[in-house]
């Protein structure tokens, strides 16, 4: 494990406050918050070369409100939006040359 890594637990030992991990070159891997072991609120994640890789938002675990996925080039990979763990209203996803690839509607 990195010496940089936060990662504060409960009495439980569950994950809970805000968390830091890195790779072994140093840089940022994912950044965010867990709420007794689960994931919650807003995350980042990043490719091992330090381009952004997600932006991710959870309430109690559950994937919930916007989502973006990059190519570790850093164009969009896909984008979208979950309720309750499921994808909801329209979906981008992209090639890694940046072109629009398909629109996929979901309910």
């Amino acid at each position: 494990m990195n010496s940089k890594n936060i990662t504060p637990r409960n009495d439980k030992g569950e994950a809970h406050g805000y968390w830091e991990e890195y790779f072994s070159n140093g840089q940022l891997s994912y950044k965010g918050n867990y709420v007794n072991g689960n994931r919650h609120g807003y995350w980042e994640s990043y490719w091992y070369n330090g381009q952004l890789c997600s932006k991710e938002n959870y309430i109690n675990g559950k994937k919930h409100g916007s989502w973006e996925r990059y190519w570790s080039n850093g164009q969009l990979d896909y984008k979208g939006n979950y309720i309750n763990g499921k994808k909801h209203g329209y979906w981008e996803y992209y090639w890694s040359s940046g072109e629009l690839e398909s629109k996929i509607y979901y309910i």
